[in-house]
């Protein structure tokens, strides 16, 4: 596709975010039996009512994200909205309300489970599929717009202004860690490790996480948790080069470094600016766009201009967390 025969404008951007999310969902509510939409298990016939909400505010929201300076106050504003909507229907549903869950039956709510899980299980379930397509939409963009754990990290990491640059094992690190999930999961299966005993890992393992961003990411400023504890960072790092969205950084940088103040990913090292990419934990957040003084940093998609291929990242980060939050289950 070439340049000029497809442009989303900045004007365009919300209405396609309403359609793209009232088609989905509607996809959603007519072709699965049993009903998705929460309004829809307590009112039924109000689902329709749901969906016409969510497409609405996906249109609101969308003008707001296009904005690279708004975006900077928008997107943890709607990243928290989510979490908090996930885990207050994981609250509601432990209250004793099966309503508020996606099977009726509880799930850790523990990303290193999108992974450990089906190997544990050794069967595909609908949370891998999930973050595999996300990922395959928006690359690595799952961990700074729609992970409901990462919410928790950015907080945290916001409670110091300047960040810090993280330990450079931090990279070997994440790797072992991810390594050792995987090899974990497998070894329970295979010894026949029971799943309660498996869940009080699992559960240990989220404790260590909560530890990392209550003491590492607010004292660091980075988000400590989802670039060196989390397996699904990682992840989704590597699966995003599946991806065709691009952070560039235009050879005309003037190397100022003003861009590593914005990044809590820790995806902008001296030694990245000069590579002129960022480094693989990027997660596309885009902060670093109204970082740079000179504008380096741009947003690439092939067959589109740099204006385009963000306006198309907005709205499909923005139509993905609308239809997340209609559909958010534990």
């Amino acid at each position: 596709m070439s340049r000029s025969n497809f442009r989303l404008s900045s004007r365009a951007a919300p209405a396609f975010s309403f359609v793209l999310v009232a088609g989905l969902l509607v996809f959603v509510h007519l072709k699965i039996n049993r009903p998705m939409l929460l309004l829809e298990r307590f009112f039924p016939g109000w689902g329709w009512i749901e969906i016409a909400a969510l497409a609405f505010y996906a249109a609101w929201l969308t003008p707001k994200m296009l904005d690279p300076e708004r975006a900077l106050i928008w997107r943890p504003r709607f990243w928290r909205l989510f979490s908090l909507v996930f885990f207050g229907q994981l609250a509601l549903g432990l209250w004793g309300d099966s309503r508020f869950l996606m099977t009726g039956t509880l799930h850790l709510p523990i990303p290193a489970l999108i992974i450990a899980g089906p190997v544990f299980r050794m069967k595909l379930s609908f949370m891998p599929i999930l973050f595999f397509a996300t990922v395959l939409l928006l690359g690595p963009a799952w961990c700074s717009h729609l992970c409901y754990i990462g919410a928790w990290d950015d907080l945290a990491s916001r409670a110091k202004k300047r960040s810090k640059p993280l330990p450079r094992w931090r990279k070997p690190a994440r790797v072992a860690i991810l390594a050792a999930v995987v090899a974990t999961a497998l070894v329970f299966r295979l010894t026949g490790v029971s799943a309660a005993a498996a869940a009080v890992t699992v559960g240990l393992f989220g404790a260590v996480g909560v530890a990392v961003m209550a003491f590492w990411s607010r004292r660091s400023g980075q988000m400590a948790h989802c670039t060196t504890v989390c397996p699904i960072g990682l992840a989704a790092g590597l699966l995003g080069r599946l991806n065709p969205f691009r952070l560039k950084i235009e050879a005309a940088c003037t190397d100022c470094l003003a861009c590593r103040r914005t990044c809590r990913y820790d995806a902008l090292t001296p030694e990245d600016i000069a590579r002129r990419r960022p480094g693989i934990s990027c997660t596309l957040c885009g902060d670093c766009l109204s970082g740079c003084p000179t504008g380096m940093f741009l947003i690439r998609f092939p067959g589109l201009t740099p204006q385009a291929a963000r306006n198309l990242f907005i709205v499909l980060a923005v139509s993905l967390h609308a239809v997340f939050l209609g559909l958010a289950r534990i």
